[in-house]
């Protein structure tokens, strides 16, 4: 049984649903143009795949063998219909944005694959855990995802959060680059392809490097026995 923290770690790094598995990839190239796109998005599936994987675990021992599929994904349709109501009445504008991609969330691999996986096998608690991380670590790569966008298309950061903070969000954007021209391929569909191919590049090389350097950590050589003497002989 997996610890909470080796659970945070898959989620966020290791096993990463936009970089390691590569899951959920059309919402997470096609929102992924803005920050505010990117993390309306990111905190719908958070909350989606918290509640569905401490649901389908409180439910899994009742649940018949022959219709648990039908079962989960009735149960993350509802709560993402919950989702989409509540975005409906407080962040319409940002609804109408995303569009068709926040009913997709019921069709996302990782919420379902989360469920089949890890809900259905674990407890509530370290179900809902798993959910909340693997949601985490997909919003920020869908965040890492619109920042790089946003920013190299358009030389600013930040750009209309008020979709979803309110008012109080409006004077929010940071202009990086003054008199910017933009990079219109950046906020492009191919743009969203190309700039995850780089972020998977330097998660790939980052782990290389932390390879290398476990390979060549010097290990003591000294045996079991040896070391044993030479501690009791501390102690004495």
């Amino acid at each position: 049984m997996a610890s909470f923290r080796e659970i945070a770690v898959n989620g966020l790094w290791k096993n990463n649903p936009g970089l390691v598995q590569l899951l959920g990839l059309c919402p997470l190239l096609g929102t992924s143009n803005s920050m505010v796109n990117a993390l309306g998005l990111g905190l719908a599936t958070i909350l989606v795949l918290t509640c569905s994987n401490a649901a389908v675990a409180l439910i899994r021992n009742a649940a018949p063998d022959s219709v648990r599929l039908p079962i989960f994904v009735m149960i993350i349709a509802a709560l993402t219909t919950c989702i989409e109501l509540l975005m409906h009445a407080w962040t319409y504008e940002l609804y109408q944005i995303l569009g068709i991609f926040i009913p997709l969330i019921t069709t996302n691999c990782i919420i379902l694959g989360r469920a089949e996986a890890f809900a259905a096998r674990n407890g509530v608690v370290r179900a809902g855990f798993d959910g909340l991380m693997m949601g985490a670590g997909f919003a920020l790569v869908l965040l890492a995802l619109g920042t790089l966008r946003e920013l190299l298309g358009t030389g600013a950061l930040l750009g209309n959060m008020h979709l979803l903070f309110g008012p109080v969000a409006a004077g929010w954007q940071i202009t990086v680059f003054p008199h910017y021209q933009g990079f219109l391929l950046a906020i492009l569909p191919p743009g969203a392809f190309l700039v995850l191919g780089l972020l998977i590049a330097l998660k790939n090389h980052i782990d290389g490097i932390v390879a290398a350097r476990a390979e060549t950590r010097p290990v003591d050589a000294t045996p079991v026995a040896d070391r044993r003497v030479r501690v009791t002989g501390v102690i004495e």
